[in-house]
């Protein structure tokens, strides 16, 4: 085999089991027992709390108070998946929660999936915190189908610092931490939809996703880790602009 010829077989290898990997991954949270279904959304719940508190962990690199206290909604994803082969992908798992009258909602259990194109290959593990910031962006998400970049707008948060007020016009603004072979993530195009499969196992009934975030339930003993932290940084009430 000639070496241009090894050389792109070999990426087109490397990519399918990158590939594969994520498919696997993705689905490695299934599991028919009932228990051990809530115990793995307990996990994520508690990861998802951690992942807020590390990224305000430094000043330097942390959401600007002003930032979370503007905020309507916190969708948190720990550990999603990325990988790129020509066309990138990403796939997760996590949780929203949303400001109402009496504080914020309960978790409502989310999927991101989607991607962007580019030429980079291999595969990495991001923690994403989004922030809607205003009730369009509020509204789609509780659709159930949300397409970044389309239905709402979404872009780069602030990092640093304590900014009183959000000056950008995006809908969304995001965050990430990155742990794998490559940097930077580009959520244009990804699709956030309602996981109904976690709400039942998580509510013990079908429970729609608009419901959850406007608060009309209350929060499970799990969901509390996930729902105090988010208040811990971003407050009860929301700032006036």
């Amino acid at each position: 085999m000639k070496g241009k010829d090894f050389f792109h077989s070999h990426w087109l290898a490397t990519g399918v089991s990158a590939l594969g990997g994520l498919v696997l991954t993705s689905g490695a949270g299934w599991t028919a027992n009932p228990d051990e279904r809530h115990s793995e959304i307990s996990k994520r719940l508690a990861d998802s709390a951690k992942t807020l508190e590390n990224v305000m962990a430094s000043p330097k690199r942390a959401i600007p108070e002003g930032t979370l206290h503007h905020a309507v909604c916190v969708a948190i994803f720990p550990s999603t998946i990325q990988v790129a082969v020509l066309v990138g992908g990403k796939h997760g798992k996590g949780f929203a929660t949303c400001r109402t009258g009496d504080g914020w909602s309960a978790p409502a259990p989310l999927d991101i999936s989607g991607g962007s194109c580019g030429a980079q290959l291999g595969g990495q593990k991001i923690d994403l915190v989004l922030l809607v910031t205003d009730e369009k962006g509020m509204q789609e998400l509780a659709s159930g189908k949300l397409k970044m970049g389309i239905e709402a707008s979404i872009a780069g948060g602030p990092v640093g610092g304590h900014a009183a007020t959000v000056t950008t016009n995006a809908d969304i603004l995001s965050y990430s931490r990155t742990r794998g072979l490559f940097a930077g993530t580009n959520l244009n195009g990804s699709v956030i939809t309602e996981d109904e499969a976690d709400a039942r196992t998580l509510y013990g009934s079908p429970l729609p996703l608009a419901e959850i975030l406007a608060g009309r339930t209350q929060t499970p003993d799990a969901g509390r880790i996930f729902v105090n932290e988010v208040a811990k940084y971003a407050g009860q009430s929301r700032q006036k602009v």
